[in-house]
C-alpha cells in the first residue's frame, strides 16, 4: 500500500467536505496531481480546479485506477456512485480503499453496492467528519470494515487528520450514528446557541455586531480551554461558577428548564435520524 503521499487519491463528488479535505491534503504537501476530483455541478468543479488538483464529470475516470476513493456525495445517490464504481472494478487486481462519508449509510450496504462481478468488495471505511473541518478544526468518527489492515486505517487516518484536530476510531459500527449526533451535527447546536445568545444580549440594549463578536469569541475561547486544560468539561463549568454568582443565575435558569434532557433529546433525534436514513436508503 503507497503512503498518502505516493497515493493516487479520487474525491467522488467535490462539495464543502471533500473541498476542506482536499485543501488538507495540499497544505501537507500531497502532490496536486495525484488528486481528482469527479464532480457535475460547475460551479463546484470549477472551484475544487481553482485548488489545482484535476477534476472531471466522470466517476470512473477519477476513481477507476485509483488507491484510495472518497465517497462525498448525498446519501440518496451513493448507491448509484457505488455500483457505477464496481463495474469499473471489475478487472482490476488490487481495489482500492473505499471511505464513505455518506451519513447514515451501512457498511452492509456500502459492500453490497460495491460488489464487483467476481464478488471482490473494496475494503471500507465510514467515517463522519464535520463542517469545522473547513477551518482546519474538523472532528471526525472513523469506522472500519473487518479486513481492512492496520496500514490502510493509517492512510486514512493521514487523510482525515489533513482537517481533524480528533480522529476516533470506535469498535462497533452502530457508534458512527451516535458520533453524527455528537460531533457531526454538534456544530449546528453552538450555532444555534449562540443565534440565541445574541439576540438575548441584543434585546437588552447590546449593539448586534458587538454581541456577534463577544458571542462568538466566547465560544472560541471555551472550546480552546477544552481542547488544552486537563480539566474536565464539569471542573471548567464549576471554576466559572461563582456560589450566588451571575453564573450561577444563569446555570440555574437552564436547569430548571432542564436543559440537560433538551440536549440529551436533541442527540438521540440526530442519532436515531441517521439510523433512519441508514435503514431507509439500504433498502433501495
Amino acid at each position: 500500500m503507497p503512503s498518502l503521499q505516493d497515493s493516487k487519491l479520487a474525491f467522488i463528488g467535490g462539495g464543502n467536505m471533500a473541498s476542506a479535505i482536499i485543501g488538507g491534503l495540499l497544505n501537507q504537501g500531497i502532490p496536486k496531481q495525484n488528486i481528482t476530483v469527479s464532480e457535475p455541478w460547475d460551479v463546484n468543479r470549477n472551484k475544487i480546479a481553482d485548488l489545482g488538483v484535476k477534476t472531471t464529470t466522470s466517476n470512473v475516470e477519477a476513481g477507476g485506477e485509483a488507491d484510495l476513493v472518497v465517497i462525498a456525495v448525498k446519501p440518496q445517490v451513493t448507491k448509484a456512485v457505488c455500483e457505477e464504481l464496481a463495474n469499473a472494478w471489475g478487472n482490476r487486481s488490487n481495489l482500492p480503499v473505499v471511505v464513505s462519508i455518506a451519513a447514515g449509510i451501512t457498511l452492509q450496504s456500502l459492500q453490497q453496492w460495491l460488489k464487483t462481478e467476481d464478488g471482490r468488495t473494496a475494503h471500507l471505511v465510514r467515517v463522519m467528519p464535520n463542517t469545522p473541518a473547513l477551518a482546519g478544526e474538523g472532528a471526525s468518527g472513523l469506522f472500519a470494515s473487518q479486513d481492512v489492515t492496520s496500514e490502510e486505517k493509517e492512510l486514512v487516518g493521514a487523510l482525515l487528520q489533513s482537517v481533524s484536530k480528533a480522529t476516533e476510531w470506535v469498535d462497533k459500527e452502530e457508534l458512527i450514528d451516535v458520533v453524527t449526533g455528537l460531533s457531526g451535527s454538534g456544530p449546528a447546536y453552538f450555532f444555534a446557541m449562540v443565534e440565541h445568545l445574541i439576540a438575548s444580549a441584543t434585546a437588552l440594549g447590546l449593539p448586534a455586531e458587538q454581541a456577534t463578536r463577544l458571542a462568538a469569541q466566547t465560544c472560541l475561547g471555551a472550546g480552546k480551554m477544552l481542547t488544552t486544560s486537563s480539566d474536565s468539561p464539569t471542573q471548567l463549568r464549576k471554576n466559572v461558577t461563582s456560589p450566588n454568582g451571575t453564573t450561577h443565575a444563569a446555570l440555574e435558569t437552564f436547569k430548571s428548564l432542564d436543559f440537560e434532557k433538551i440536549v440529551d433529546q436533541a442527540v438521540k433525534a440526530a442519532t436515531s435520524r441517521a439510523a433512519e436514513l441508514g435503514n431507509t436508503l439500504g433498502k433501495n
